[in-house]
């Protein structure tokens, strides 16, 4: 799987990371801070794109009366997959936030020009 890309064809995330200003890692805080605040969006963004995901498995299926049913459960259901997102993401997900903090902190070296940590 080492040639697996998450970027379509044609797609320089190098020239995208030199056009805007570079974020100052470790500013202040330390690097330890900055890196943790990178794997949590990294997993944040897994657990929105499983929700979107579920939310579709979910749309074509009627609201039960045996749990309770009718526009009550029709209104939380989202917020129902929004937290079965977030408990997939945080128990492994798909593997997505691995890839996705590995290629922040490649845009963030690029843009800094300093080493990854």
């Amino acid at each position: 799987m080492s040639d697996f890309r998450l970027s379509p064809p044609g797609f320089d995330a190098q020239s995208l990371a030199l056009s805007r200003p570079a974020p100052q890692l470790g500013a202040g805080k330390g690097q330890g801070a900055d890196l943790a605040k990178v794997g949590e969006a990294a997993r944040d963004f897994e657990a929105v794109f499983i929700s979107q995901m579920l939310s579709h498995m979910w749309a074509g299926i009627e609201v039960d009366e045996t749990f309770g049913g009718g526009p009550g459960e029709e209104m939380f259901r989202s917020m129902m997959i929004e937290e079965q997102g977030k408990m997939i993401a945080r128990s492994g997900g798909l593997g997505l936030a691995d890839h996705v903090q590995r290629t922040m902190l490649q845009i963030q070296e690029a843009r800094s020009g300093g080493a990854t940590p």
